[in-house]
């Protein structure tokens, strides 16, 4: 259970009677209950304007006369104490929106502070980053120590209902917040971070903008215990939270201490795989020197037929670009011998379209996928070239950034698709045996290829992969039936690597 659980259940325990045994001697909730109803019907007024004994609205004045039996019992979602009762919260609080100001108000000292979404941080009321207005306050614009600050309107759902309680007069808040007062604000408090009322506003929150209005917030229906118990409910919860916290950043702690130890087991695993200690040899699947060789054939016919133009010769291996030992049925060969490698496309930024040919860049590489973007930019048929098309199979890297840390990111093409093309700054590496892919994209995965391009380069302000760095890159292989094992046993892997750190 994580410390968000937690919480959530001792809070739902909390608003249904259960966190705290009920004691008679505390009385009935529906006797407070009355005796609030009486008190705000004998006066009728808006709890910030009392001097100008503004008579409240129709509406406002039903609730607070209302019989908290009017309650349907559909409403009601769960059952609650003998001592207690459900109510609407119109009944048992004052409530008011804030202020609204323009630019031409703020000044830079002096003033009335303003209180906004982001002055509420983890339940508390944060005095950073205020707001100051020379402008006049209404009283019903004015806090008060106690009173309960909502955030009531915000473009993100999961900030709508934060709540905090404020400890100091004298300062206003803004228009997309409300103002709760009552003599029960802790206890409201809680229960406007309950499950409870957050599924409430799952209900409501429909618009771009998820807002609570002053409609909703005092129709809300509360449970409501009697006032000794509410003080004790509190004190309970205030007890516990420090604990929930404390597991909160424990378990914080671990999410990325599992999370780094996925790192390092993912990174050990491709390295395993890449060396030959990931699957075992097996001799009936014959040696990767005749693989290589093959290779070679295929390269030679495909130039004869002019589908591929001749390479430059590779430079042969030595024995000091050789980093380990691989089994004897494997072989060191250059990455350049069973692979193609293509640049990208250059294009004038007038071209641009909305439709066409998608070109992928930089951004489009996430996690070793090729994911597409509304962002994409669209090329017309002029830029059309077979080379710069993307095939399921291709490796596509970032041949070019101002990123250390990005330069070389790679991506595997998983998609059938035959109208994407690359930019100027990726490039394809494009398999010449398309069996040979999954292992490819481990070796690409691998932080052996990694180092090898970081290694390369670093030094210059734009970073930069040569061609060379990929075609001479000096790379073990493996026979083709034990490369499709290896991928075999990565996909198994991997996946229990990722899941650490969830």
């Amino acid at each position: 259970m994580t410390a968000k659980d937690l919480k959530n259940a001792l809070l739902q325990e909390a608003v249904q009677g259960k966190l705290v045994p009920q004691i008679a001697s505390e009385g009935n909730a529906r006797d407070l209950l009355e005796e609030i109803r009486k008190e705000r019907l004998s006066h009728g007024l808006d709890f910030a304007n009392a001097k100008s004994r503004k008579r409240k609205s129709k509406k406002e004045t039903a609730l607070a006369g209302s019989n908290p039996c009017d309650i349907a019992d559909e409403e009601i979602p769960f059952d609650i104490p003998e001592s207690w009762c459900w109510c609407r919260l119109g009944e048992i609080i004052d409530t008011n929106i804030g202020l609204t100001y323009s630019p031409t108000d703020i000044v830079q000292s002096g003033g009335i502070a303003v209180l906004r979404s982001n002055n509420i941080q983890n339940g508390e009321i944060v005095y950073n980053d205020l707001v100051y207005v020379s402008k006049t306050v209404p009283e019903k614009c004015m806090a008060k120590k106690g009173d309960l600050l909502i955030c009531a309107r915000n473009g993100s759902r999961a900030l709508v209902g934060k709540c905090a309680i404020i400890k100091e007069n004298g300062m206003s808040f803004g228009a997309f917040m409300a103002l709760i007062r009552s003599p029960f604000n802790s206890y409201i408090m809680n229960f406007i971070n309950s499950p409870l009322y957050r599924a409430r506003l799952e209900g409501v929150n429909t618009t771009t903008i998820n807002q609570i209005t002053q409609d909703n917030l005092k129709e809300t229906l509360i449970p409501l215990p009697p006032l000794a118990e509410q003080k004790r409910i509190v004190a309970a919860i205030e007890k516990f939270m420090p604990l929930i916290e404390e597991y909160g950043k424990k378990e914080t702690e671990l999410k990325a201490f599992n999370e780094q130890i996925g790192a390092i087991t993912k990174k050990a695993i491709l390295q395993e795989a890449v060396q030959g200690k990931l699957v075992p040899q097996i001799a009936s699947e014959g040696n990767a020197k005749d693989l290589l060789e093959e290779i070679k054939k295929e390269k030679a016919k495909l130039i004869k037929e002019g589908k591929i133009k001749k390479e430059k010769t590779l430079p042969e291996i030595s024995d000091d670009e050789i980093p380990f030992d691989i089994p004897e049925n494997w072989c060191w060969c250059r990455l350049g011998e069973i692979i193609r490698v293509l640049g990208g496309v250059s294009y004038d930024k007038k071209d641009v379209t909305k439709t066409g040919y998608r070109i992928l860049r930089g951004g489009n590489i996430q996690q070793m996928k090729i994911l597409l973007d509304e962002t994409d930019v669209f090329l017309p048929e002029k830029y059309r070239d077979e080379d710069k098309l993307i095939r399921k199979g291709d490796i596509l890297i970032v041949a070019s950034t101002g990123s250390k840390a990005v330069i070389g990111k790679a991506g595997f093409v998983d998609l059938d698709v035959s109208d994407i093309m690359i930019g100027a700054f990726l490039r394809i590496c494009r398999p010449y045996s398309l069996d040979m892919a999954g292992y490819l994209r481990c070796l690409f995965e691998s932080d052996f290829y990694r180092k090898h391009i970081r290694d390369l380069a670093q030094g210059t302000n734009i970073n930069n992969v040569k061609e060379s760095y990929i075609t001479e890159f000096v790379i073990p292989l493996p026979p083709l039936a034990e490369q499709k094992r290896i991928v075999v046993a990565i996909e198994k892997m991997l996946p229990l690597c990722e899941k650490l750190g969830e």
